[in-house]
């Protein structure tokens, strides 16, 4: 059971002085520094009647994405001929608060906490697009992109991306307020048009949802043939979380590529330089990608670059790409890292996790997450 209210009431203890102290140009932010923002946009948030017409957990999840909506702009503002900046602050924020929420708040470790959290996290990670968007030559695709991760969070739309982004315009200060709000309208018309503002468009098949979200030539009510020849499932998971159990109960008999294991036969130590460990990997995966086996990659994959690189090796080879995450509570993974043979040192894991991005439905032919 979620405390919203513990959450609202307390979630900002952490940042408001450094809010305070995080300064904003003043062209865009005539009302100053970030604390005073928030909170602008939090009475914003409550005086919209969309947000008034919604449920309760939609309403809190709105409310605590707003409340630290600009939190990663404590990392990453600059100053620049007395002017300043804050660029990449929605990713950073993103993963500033899912450690948060997950480590303080306990939003982890099941299906349903991780499908809140993460609904929380796009809004931040994303929170900057609505009035943006319109602008791109790939506006369509973007959105697209987007609403397709309501198939992971049924909580998370274009619609309440774009509630929010109406409340982040109107609690700042600035002459371009009307043409950001005039532009987050045209971004809820394309959605609509679209028809993925509420959730994702209906492809008529996973394999041309991939194909058209991975920004091949294609239309997205064309129905593709499936040329695929095997189905290659990427985990990925922090340490501890039980991905090797996982196999054991769910994969068995398959085979499965382990970046641990390749360590441990070659003598490899984790902090040593690990190029070789990946090449080897890559190797054995190439084997079986040419005789269509399907096979489990089993490593930690937490960022989407790190993914991204495996997928497109997979998907030269007509690979079909499964991503797998699996999550378990803070404490339960530490015990289970303790019992390893191999302990990651807490500070490591702690590291991961600030470092950690879940799998977006648009990196693969589907991803699942999975509490363990």
């Amino acid at each position: 059971m979620i405390d919203w209210n513990l959450i609202e009431t307390t979630v900002l203890d952490r940042f408001e002085d450094r809010m305070r102290q995080t300064p904003q140009s003043p062209r865009y932010h005539g009302e100053g520094d970030v604390f005073t923002h928030t909170m602008m946009v939090c009475e914003a948030l409550k005086s919209l009647p969309e947000y008034q017409e919604l449920d309760d957990t939609r309403q809190h999840l709105l409310y605590v994405a707003a409340l630290i909506h600009d939190v990663g702009k404590i990392r990453t503002t600059v100053t620049d001929d007395s002017d300043y900046s804050a660029p990449h602050h929605a990713p950073q924020g993103s993963r500033m608060a899912r450690e948060l929420l997950w480590k303080d708040y306990g939003m982890s470790g099941t299906k349903e906490l991780v499908e809140l959290r993460e609904a929380i996290c796009f809004l931040v990670r994303y929170h900057s697009l609505p009035p943006v968007v319109i602008n791109n030559d790939d506006a369509r695709l973007r959105l697209h992109r987007l609403a397709a991760n309501g198939l992971l969070s049924p909580w998370f739309s274009i619609r309440h991306l774009c509630t929010l982004g109406k409340a982040d315009t109107l609690g700042r200060i600035a002459p371009d307020q009307q043409e950001s709000l005039d532009n987050i309208a045209l971004c809820e018309e394309l959605a609509q048009e679209e028809e993925c503002y509420d959730s994702c468009y209906t492809f008529p098949s996973e394999h041309t949802r991939r194909a058209f979200l991975a920004r091949r030539d294609v239309w997205k009510n064309q129905p593709l043939h499936d040329d695929s020849r095997c189905e290659v499932t990427l985990l990925c998971g922090l340490p501890g979380t039980g991905k090797d159990y996982w196999i054991h109960h769910n994969m068995e008999g398959m085979p499965v590529i382990s970046l641990d294991e390749i360590r441990r036969a070659n003598k490899i130590s984790p902090t040593d330089k690990q190029g070789s460990v990946a090449q080897m990997a890559r190797e054995q995966a190439k084997v079986y990608l040419r005789k269509r086996q399907p096979f489990v990659w089993n490593a930690t994959n937490i960022m989407p670059q790190m993914r991204q690189s495996l997928i497109n090796l997979f998907e030269s080879y007509h690979a079909r790409v499964r991503i797998v995450y699996l999550e378990t509570d803070w404490r339960t993974l530490l015990t289970r890292n303790s019992g390893r043979e191999n302990v990651v040192p807490q500070s490591v894991i702690e590291k991961m996790l600030r470092n950690l991005v879940l799998p977006e439905a648009h990196e693969a032919r589907t991803v699942e997450w999975r509490g363990v």
